[in-house]
């Protein structure tokens, strides 16, 4: 599905049949957004999918569940706030096959952030195109002082205008965010609302964090594209607008989908050309690893007969993210009308964002309309400290919102995790791709390398489509067109400047990037 940038980059699948008419059988391991990319892509070509997912619900981290508050409402809990950004194009496709009209997202106003030394800044009307957006930016930033430019080292920040991929990550991934932060001298305020920020969104600290990771994320939704900084979000719970829609468009393709059902196992041998262990097993010719990095590295861990030794340590060697906590509240009276339905926050302690529900979702309005209340979502991420968290967060609500300091929590839900994948520096060469050794056997997810600047939601769906097609190619049968940013920098003349000007942190010559494989 292509967006509003005329630049946005498609990748064709190979050419080949339009269907398998049931001859080949593929279990998809793991129902979150990656899983269920792949299974869509699969299940419209014709193969027979089974999805195995080990949570009684679909969705991964973007799922949700049935719960009922002290007030005897019924409603439903999530993993937290996603923004839906408008690049996002191969997640906008999967949706798509079950709204076509549109409805399932809705546009918030601005991407407001908020500093606790009193900055402010926000993304809503600048111009789309580059450089244009980031000088309007700057321009109207009561941050980013124009005096400030003269500290600010030019030819370090240079590569953020010639992204490719992997090139960026040849030249910076051996570095980590804050060095790279520091080394081009970004005024303080700057690096702690445009960057600490947006780089916690992955679920780590910048020190953490491969700097060719950050600067990639900057190319995909500031520098690279003229989608725009301003998102939408789900009008519905995730599983009311997105999931059961999805399974029931499954279900109509002939696939199986089995929730609360984990995979203990696979192993190759049976009639078919593997045997998925699931509690009973279930003989399939392909198999689509699509688990978070826990539930990956306990499969491919208890599956001796898979890939290759060196390709098993890589499974084993992912990492995971310092622990992020999701506290949802259902407050007994409304926070301010003037309060944006997302508030990113920077310098509050572990809190990351403020989110007010009843703003946009559906459920979250109704239960707000009855009670007279409000639906607050806290969250803090990559916290060095678990136990306090709770109690912190909501400390930093009551400073950022003083209305709730008096407001009665009606009830609470509080979401602990440890599982999203770190993007640490020098990660890059051994993060495992699409494709493994064992024929017949893909990843998919947001932990999985592809040459394509995605990241987040956008990479476990585009990673799903890949699987998908890598499968299909190989059995004759035409895949589904990738859609992304552009896979370069926008403006020949700024290319052509980072590239001759431009150096990395050690300080060495002009990087040499390289083009999207």
């Amino acid at each position: 599905m292509k967006g509003r940038d005329r630049r946005a980059v498609r990748t064709d699948p190979l050419p080949g049949e339009p269907s398998l008419d049931g001859a080949k059988t593929v279990a998809v391991v793991g129902g979150g957004v990656a899983g269920m990319a792949a299974a869509t892509a699969l299940a419209e070509r014709g193969a027979r999918v089974v999805l195995f997912e080990r949570e009684d619900y679909l969705g991964g981290r973007v799922g949700g569940w049935p719960t009922r508050l002290a007030d005897g409402s019924h409603v439903t809990m999530t993993r937290g706030f996603h923004a839906f950004f408008r690049q996002y194009y191969n997640l906008r496709a999967l949706i798509g096959r079950v709204d076509p009209r549109g409805t399932a997202l809705v546009g918030v106003p601005d991407y407001p952030l908020w500093h606790a030394g009193g900055h402010r800044e926000g993304f809503a009307g600048l111009p789309r195109a580059v450089p244009w957006n980031a000088m309007a930016f700057l321009r109207r930033s009561p941050t980013f002082a124009w005096q400030d430019l003269s500290e600010v080292d030019a030819r370090a920040a240079l590569p953020m205008l010639d992204v490719s991929v992997p090139g960026t990550y040849d030249a910076l991934d051996h570095v980590d965010a804050v060095t790279y932060l520091e080394h081009v001298r970004f005024p303080p305020a700057v690096h702690a609302l445009a960057f600490e920020v947006f780089s916690r969104s992955f679920f780590a600290h910048p020190a953490r964090m491969s700097a060719a990771e950050l600067v990639t994320m900057f190319h995909i939704y500031f520098l690279g594209s003229s989608e725009g900084l301003v998102f939408d979000v789900a009008a519905d719970p995730f599983p009311h607008g997105l999931w059961q829609p999805l399974a029931r468009r499954l279900e109509g393709l002939r696939a199986e989908v089995r929730t609360g059902s984990p995979v203990a196992a696979v192993s190759r041998g049976g009639a078919r050309r593997f045997v998925v262990h699931a509690g009973e097993d279930v003989e399939v010719d392909a198999v689509v690893l699509a688990a978070e990095v826990p539930g990956l590295r306990a499969v491919v861990a208890a599956s001796p007969d898979l890939g290759t030794p060196r390709w098993r340590e890589s499974i084993a060697a992912l990492e995971t993210a310092p622990p992020f906590l999701v506290s949802r509240y259902w407050l007994d009276r409304p926070v301010r009308a003037d309060r944006p339905p997302f508030l990113g926050t920077s310098g509050y302690g572990p809190l990351d964002n403020v989110s007010v529900l009843d703003r946009y979702e559906h459920e979250a309005r109704a239960w707000a309309a009855r009670s007279g209340g409000a639906v607050v979502e806290l969250h803090g991420y990559a916290l060095a400290e678990v136990d306090d968290a709770q109690r912190r967060l909501l400390a930093h609500l009551h400073e950022v919102y003083p209305e709730t300091r008096d407001a009665r929590i009606v009830d609470a839900r509080h979401e602990l995790r440890a599982d999203c994948p770190l993007f640490p520096p020098g990660g890059w060469r051994t993060r495992p791709p699409v494709v493994t050794p064992e024929d017949g056997v893909v990843l998919a997810g947001d932990l999985v390398r592809i040459d394509l600047p995605v990241a987040l939601m956008e990479r476990a769906a585009t990673t799903g489509f890949a699987a998908a097609n890598h499968l299909l190619a190989g059995w004759g049968v035409r895949g589904t067109p990738l859609w992304s940013v552009p896979t370069r920098g926008r403006g020949v003349v700024l290319r052509a400047v980072a590239r001759r000007w431009g150096r990395n942190p050690a300080g060495t010559d002009a990087l040499a990037h390289g083009t999207r494989a």
